[in-house]
């Protein structure tokens, strides 16, 4: 088991998934982390269910297991879980802290925070950037449209008008027959 000083926000970054639209954390990445068991882990939030509302923490159904499992690269040897992972948000994380008490356990728990937070903070710089990057798009875009105007306001300048072939030289006319002699 690791030790929560040796924990960094980028291995931390790496347990963190998106579920149902949340980011969490499954309870045996949390386990291992606070240096519990899984089962230990889950006991105590089970004593301690009304700390943990829905929308701190909840179960994967089984095909949820499934999709993030094959994200793994596990073996298929004996063993394994017998029901599908409880998974906690942010505040879920930070609510194990308090229920399980240790200093370990403390510690832990502001090194998830930091993260949760850093991981917030790099989506909204990704957010700004898309934001300008589309608006930047779109003015590119207008001009883009400008450009071929004007190119095309240039390649009919470079034409020569069409001009009406006239003969060269004097016309008379013979009154006479009534044609017009060169």
């Amino acid at each position: 088991m690791n030790k929560p000083t040796s924990l960094v926000p980028e291995e931390i970054a790496q347990r963190i998934h998106l579920v149902r639209g949340h980011k969490v954390m499954l309870d045996a990445d949390l386990a291992s982390m606070y240096n519990v068991e899984t089962r230990v882990l889950v006991q105590a939030v089970k004593r301690n269910s009304q700390r943990f509302p829905a929308d701190f923490m909840f179960q994967l159904t089984d095909e949820e297991w499934a999709a993030l499992r094959s994200q793994f690269v596990t073996s298929n040897g004996r063993g394994g879980r017998r029901y599908a992972p409880y998974v906690f948000t942010e505040h879920g994380a930070l609510m194990l802290s308090s229920v399980l008490n240790s200093e370990v356990a403390a510690e832990v728990g502001i090194l998830v925070v930091r993260t949760f937070v850093k991981l917030r903070e790099m989506l909204s710089t990704h957010k700004e950037l898309s934001t300008k990057l589309e608006a930047l798009e779109r003015k590119i875009g207008s001009h883009d449209q400008a450009i071929a105007g004007l190119i095309d306001a240039i390649r009919q300048l470079m034409t020569p008008p069409e001009q009406s072939k006239r003969s060269i030289g004097f016309i008379t006319s013979d009154a006479a027959s009534g044609k017009t002699k060169k």
